[in-house]
């Protein structure tokens, strides 16, 4: 049988990106809010993907996770790889100000994060197999004044993960945590791009990589951040709050 790979987030940029390279001989399920999809589809066929499936996915809508990864089970069979590459930049002026603002931006970002990998671990465990991906930022490394929002909720996700992977140790199961930079892409439009910046495919190509190698669980791109971020720690706070998003 062939692999299946379900992107949650199957317009995302990065999710796409992984999902083409990962197309060749598999079953590509592309999870997302209503809206058109031919072009990601077209995009999997044409990498080489044996089947392709469009299935909507309100990440926001925790309740109703296990029943979408269900239907998608019962339909193409056991999710091999699940890549979680829904999220939201948000708007910090306004989620600074506005309490249901931040709280969304939060929700979307880790507790829907935390809920769909939790509902994947539960069943990859039991088989004893499955790769899952989870979308970190250096931004929850150590969280800027300028963000703090966004930064809050890659904390949270992060040391979610963290202590997940360290649950799913010696199950069978591999979590890969990506802590990318500044990504050039549709969500940081309009934005300067950041020391270190990468684009979705080179995103794309480190976590596949890691997919297929199977080893490690934390995953800097580009990897020069891990050593910015340990550095990081030690800027004086009086200094770290003018540091721009």
């Amino acid at each position: 049988m062939s692999q299946v790979v379900a992107v949650f987030g199957g317009r995302s940029e990065i999710g796409l990106a992984v999902a083409t390279r990962l197309a060749a001989g598999a079953t590509i399920v592309l999870a997302a809010r209503p809206g058109p999809m031919d072009e990601a589809v077209a995009a999997c066929r044409a990498a080489g993907a044996a089947r392709v499936e469009v299935v909507e996915f309100d990440a926001d809508d925790v309740a109703a996770q296990a029943g979408v990864v269900d239907a998608i089970e019962n339909e193409v069979g056991p999710i091999d790889v699940a890549v979680l590459a829904f999220g939201v930049l948000g708007d910090q002026s306004v989620a600074e100000h506005d309490p249901l603002a931040a709280a969304a931006l939060l929700h979307t970002d880790f507790i829907a994060q935390a809920a769909l990998l939790t509902v994947f671990a539960e069943r990859m465990r039991a088989r004893g197999a499955g790769t899952l991906v989870a979308f970190s930022s250096v931004a929850g490394q150590r969280v800027r004044r300028a963000n703090y929002v966004y930064g809050s909720a890659k904390a949270g996700l992060d040391g979610f993960a963290s202590g997940l992977a360290d649950a799913l140790h010696g199950s069978g199961v591999h979590l890969v945590i990506a802590r990318p930079g500044f990504v050039i892409g549709r969500m940081t439009a309009g934005m300067s791009p950041a020391p270190f910046s990468s684009t979705p495919d080179q995103v794309a190509d480190a976590v596949v990589q890691r997919i297929r190698t199977g080893s490690g669980v934390e995953l800097w791109i580009p990897w020069q951040l891990r050593i910015m971020f340990v550095v990081a720690r030690f800027v004086p706070r009086s200094l770290w709050r003018l540091m721009p998003r």
